[in-house]
């Protein structure tokens, strides 16, 4: 084979093989910045700045988004209690009595459910008759009258708390542990400054 008339450098011997030579390093891309998605609340903040000059975005958007937060849940409940077959009052009462463990007497849930006893009196025969509710008399006063949730009465309760139980844990699983953990305590501020309102009614 003829030698190769290329120049060589100095030192080089003369069959060495040469590098071949390399592509110039080229830039890694890189991924653009991720825009979050707008939500209902920013076009609603967008289309009210212009009007009220004066309207603070931050504090209007925070304040709609827990109210249609609120909004969204109340329509999950009002779902589940059309697919357990339970009226408002019905599953408000239920509530309150396994809130009390299962157990309590009719003036007690009077007076939890902020209702006069005849009113009650009227909600528990309708409970008593679909089978979720008992009344037996008390073991150590004859006199007085105990109503009990039955097992009947505490699935269909379960059932109808899981629903929305199961939205919020949906909801609120976009967030991490840390960040669950951050809301709640920024809405607790909030909550005790409401609450801390001379005129503020009872929160039940």
């Amino acid at each position: 084979m003829a030698p190769s008339d290329e120049p060589r450098a100095a030192g080089e011997p003369r069959d060495a093989p040469r590098d071949e030579p390399r592509d110039a390093p080229r830039d890694e891309p890189r991924d653009a910045p991720r825009e979050e998605p707008r939500d209902w609340t920013d076009d609603h903040v967008a289309r009210w700045q212009p009007v009220l000059p004066g309207l603070d975005p931050v504090v209007e958007g925070a304040v709609t988004r827990m109210k249609k937060l609120s909004v969204h849940f109340r329509r999950v409940r009002e779902q589940s209690l059309v697919d357990f077959d339970l009226e408002r009052h019905e599953f408000d009462t239920l509530h309150k009595l396994a809130g009390r463990g299962g157990s309590a007497a009719p003036s007690e849930l009077a007076q939890d459910l902020d209702l006069a006893p005849a009113s009650v009196s009227g909600r528990l025969d309708a409970l008593e008759k679909r089978g979720f509710v008992r009344r037996t008399q008390s073991t150590t006063d004859r006199r007085r009258v105990v109503v009990e949730l039955t097992d009947s009465g505490h699935q269909t309760w379960l059932g109808a708390m899981d629903v929305l139980g199961h939205e919020e844990y949906r909801l609120l699983g976009v967030l991490s542990a840390e960040e669950r953990n951050q809301l709640n305590d920024l809405l607790r501020r909030i909550m005790v400054e409401a609450e801390s309102a001379e005129h503020t009614r009872h929160w039940d």
